[in-house]
């Protein structure tokens, strides 16, 4: 299967960069291909409503920036996997650009599953990401294929590896 890991930390070396790493070395094993896309370093503006896409522009979008590069790799992902930190209560800034810029084309073509990796520094702060991700699986036509979370004192731990590994396990 091909697989895009959508990972928006803007540390380099951070937990959900961990997970996302982790995430694609279990899904390589399964033979899966896998390509991670850092939007944390990409140039993604947010959705402007113009409508552009759905009328002169045949559903491409009148932006030309970094979003550009995600489209094709949206379009071939059978399995899209959001990684983000949760600074605030919900996916962060870096990855909403990305998600909500897909208005244009509606919803990734291939894709039929969908995992969602989510890192934070306290507890009980998942109820949104998990909110959003679940109507984003569901308006996307995709299946949950497993969710992982991770806060302070589970970050790069044994435990979370497994949870990641068997999270593949169910592509």
């Amino acid at each position: 299967m091909n697989i895009l890991i959508l990972q928006s930390s803007p540390r380099k070396t951070g937990n959900t960069v961990w997970m996302a790493e982790e995430y694609k070395k279990a899904a390589e094993a399964a033979g899966h291909n896998v390509t991670i896309v850092d939007v944390s370093r990409k140039k993604i503006a947010g959705c402007l409503a113009c409508e552009y896409c759905h009328g002169k522009g045949n559903c491409a979008c009148i932006q030309k920036d970094d979003m550009q590069e995600l489209y094709p790799l949206m379009a071939e992902a059978e399995v899209l996997v959001l990684a983000s930190p949760i600074y605030y209560f919900t996916l962060n800034a870096q990855i909403q650009a990305s998600i909500q810029r897909m208005y244009c084309v509606n919803s990734p073509a291939r894709a039929k599953k969908m995992a969602l990796l989510v890192s934070s520094y306290s507890p009980n702060v998942y109820s949104g990401a998990l909110a959003e991700y679940k109507d984003i699986c569901n308006y996307w036509g995709c299946k949950d294929s497993g969710i992982v979370t991770a806060k302070v004192d589970e970050q790069k731990t044994e435990a979370i590896r497994q949870k990641i590994v068997e999270i593949v396990k169910n592509l």
